[in-house]
């Protein structure tokens, strides 16, 4: 079945010979414009939030990017595409012969492309049952078969903000009911708990496929995938954030507030604080599951210097003069 195809290039505004660093700055730039907090437009901000970091998603997996690449260059955004042999996903066959695998979702962050080829609709492995009763004679001999319904796995797109308060989502399930033929859409609400970690499975029961021979239906299991955030990065339970310093803050230390999710924090940064040194704020990360505990924040310090176009003919005399007066040494002077 045909999907609209998805140029995570063109979406991101890089060349598809575009390097890790370029991919990840154009990132950055695209989700600090578009991220929900800071946009007018909040609806529109979230669609185009979504669709960021879909293509970051895969462009950022050296393993997912070569797989996205091998689809060819010639397609365009928005044109109709037909899977290549060898990328569907796996089907259920039904105890009456079909097989399924077409299954849409909507309200989970992801599109239709993503999930075809990189993301969920796959029937996990399950076990089925026979239910049997007595027939009209001493031997048994007439039984009923009952099978449950195959279990269904999508992926889910959870925001920090998420992690950090919870939520609640309305997501849609699109199946091809095996009874009738006909597609059937299936939309309820889903609990995403504050917590949440990469790759950890929420179950909704009674949300797979249909059962047989009065079997129950099977259940949905959403994978977590978190969305990255232009800001944080996410460790487990802890939050890591680098924070761009003046040489001056570096030197003389300054005071510094980080708009976390659910409030600012304000910290000291000591004098002497050179790159890569690591301030930790605890009890100040995400949530740890209901515990009512939480991670840390780490701050990681990079000291930052001016571009030499950037400085005002003032401004170079006074790196000129702290040269000739300063008594620091970055490197051995030998003896």
């Amino acid at each position: 079945m045909p999907v609209e195809f998805k140029d995570y290039y063109a979406i991101l505004g890089v060349p598809r010979d575009a390097s890790e660093e370029e991919i990840k700055k154009a990132f950055r730039k695209l989700a600090r414009q578009y991220h929900p907090d800071v946009a007018k437009d909040k609806k529109a901000a979230e669609e185009k939030f979504k669709e960021i970091n879909e293509a970051y998603e895969v462009l950022s997996d050296p393993e997912k990017r070569r797989k996205y690449d091998a689809l060819g260059a010639h397609w365009r955004e928005g044109e109709a595409f037909t899977p290549p042999p060898g990328w569907e996903r796996r089907a259920w066959t039904s105890p009456d012969g079909t097989q399924h695998f077409e299954f849409h979702f909507g309200g989970t962050g992801f599109s239709d492309f993503f999930e075809r080829f990189f993301g969920g609709g796959r029937f996990r492995d399950f076990e089925p049952f026979v239910a049997e009763e007595p027939g009209p004679g001493p031997d048994f001999t007439d039984r009923t078969f009952a099978r449950r319904g195959a279990d269904v796995e999508g992926d889910i797109l959870v925001t920090l903000e998420e992690v950090f308060h919870g939520s609640v989502r309305t997501v849609s399930l699109q199946k091809v009911n095996p009874r009738t033929g006909q597609t059937e859409t299936h939309t309820f609400k889903v609990r995403i708990p504050p917590g949440v970690q990469e790759g950890q499975m929420i179950r909704v029961p009674g949300k797979g496929a249909e059962g047989w021979g009065g079997g129950p239906p099977g259940d949905l299991y959403l994978r977590v995938r978190l969305a990255a955030h232009p800001d944080f990065r996410v460790r487990g339970s802890d939050l890591y954030y680098d924070l761009p310093l003046a040489p001056w803050e570096a030197v003389l230390g300054c005071t510094v507030t980080i708009p976390l999710p659910d409030g600012p924090v304000t910290i000291r940064v000591p004098p002497g604080t050179g790159s890569g040194r690591q301030l930790r704020v605890r009890g100040r990360g995400l949530p740890r599951g209901g515990s009512g505990q939480r991670g840390d924040l780490y701050v990681v310090a990079t000291v930052q210097v001016p571009e030499p176009g950037d400085l005002t003919p003032e401004e170079r005399d006074l790196w000129e003069r702290l040269r000739q007066v300063s008594r620091f040494q970055p490197r051995p002077t030998g003896e």
